[in-house]
């Protein structure tokens, strides 16, 4: 059985020719100091996206499959550009599993996109970064054919109260529909995760900006184990932090690096994008995916960047196995397959 409490990883530039060590259910075990070595068992598709109409990816902030199916795959980018204030066009887009385009929506309705989760009835949970020109600080529920079912925040209006939100980052929604929201993204926003029944009711929030314990500094990511933990890149902190559902500290993780995106598969593999870590933010560490397993936290793979495709901000799985990675600043969507 799995331990009800994980000892902290530590991850520091002083533990180069050491270990790390973790306690879990099955004991304690070493994990190697060096973040980069772990071997990459992927390849990479670079063309797999398949945009129509001469329509190019904006920054692509995010990745995630349709949990309807576990094969279609959904992406939130930005316009074509780097926002979409004065933009009609619509920036959630829909792929077949071969990465033929199908469909998109979600025009007028964003400020800077940026959190995205496909429950698994279809229905597409969409956050903005931002409040600019009455849109944005909010959350949208799209139904799987666009149509807008709920609305949490209000839009254009940031705020900390259970009824607002200021600045959402990532969404995730639990099998008995508990939506959970990284609500924070840098100075001025919350740094908090707040939680909502599915019919939209506020449950609880936790956490403020620091460095403690439950607190954050840019909580990019966020995913949910098959136990129903919280799994939050806690990204300008360098840590994962994992918390019960109520919101009860579990532990803080560093060997995945500077967090900016998590995704956790049906058998509780983590899949983490870096895509800030230098000798500045997170020293010793390299940008890239790393892969491992949610239940010891041991990275067991290791994605790097290279200098065409860059370092990628979001990260998805299917249930094949494939790996999906989207790109802001190099604005592209890629897929990885197991060599």
């Amino acid at each position: 059985m799995r331990a009800k409490c994980l000892l902290p990883f530590i991850a520091t530039a002083g533990v180069a020719a050491g270990v790390l060590m973790a306690t879990a259910g099955s004991g304690p075990y070493a994990q190697s100091a060096d973040p980069n070595t772990a071997p990459n068992p992927y390849e990479m598709q670079d063309s797999w996206a398949q945009l129509t109409g001469g329509r190019k990816f904006g920054q692509a902030i995010k990745v995630q499959v349709d949990h309807s199916d576990g094969k279609s795959i959904w992406v939130f980018e930005r316009c074509g550009s780097n926002e979409c204030t004065n933009s009609n066009i619509p920036p959630l887009l829909k792929f077949g599993p071969a990465g033929v385009f199908e469909k998109a929506f979600g025009a007028d309705k964003f400020a800077v996109p940026h959190s995205l989760y496909v429950d698994r009835y279809g229905n597409v949970w969409a956050g903005d970064q931002i409040a600019r020109n009455g849109k944005g600080a909010d959350l949208i529920k799209f139904s799987p054919n666009g149509d807008v079912l709920m609305i949490f925040g209000k839009p254009g209006m940031p705020g900390n109260g259970r009824d607002f939100l200021s600045a959402v980052s990532a969404v995730v929604v639990a099998p008995n529909g508990d939506i959970y929201v990284a609500d924070g993204h840098g100075a001025g926003t919350n740094d908090r995760i707040v939680k909502f029944s599915k019919d939209g009711n506020f449950i609880t929030a936790w956490g403020k900006h620091g460095k403690a314990p439950g607190e954050f500094d840019t909580p990019h990511g966020i995913a949910l184990d098959s136990t129903g933990r919280v799994y939050v890149a806690d990204r300008a902190n360098n840590r994962i932090q994992i918390f019960e559902p109520d919101g009860k500290f579990v532990a803080e993780w560093q060997q995945f690096g500077r967090p900016s995106d998590i995704a956790i598969d049906k058998n509780d593999m983590i899949y983490v994008a870096d895509s800030q870590s230098d000798a500045t933010n997170n020293p010793g560490f390299n940008r890239g995916i790393r892969i491992g397993s949610a239940k010891d936290g041991k990275v067991t793979a290791f994605i790097p960047t290279t200098p065409e495709a860059g370092a990628p901000e979001g990260v998805g799985i299917d249930d094949e196995g494939n790996l999906y990675a989207s790109w802001v600043a190099k604005m592209n969507v890629r897929r990885y397959v197991k060599k």
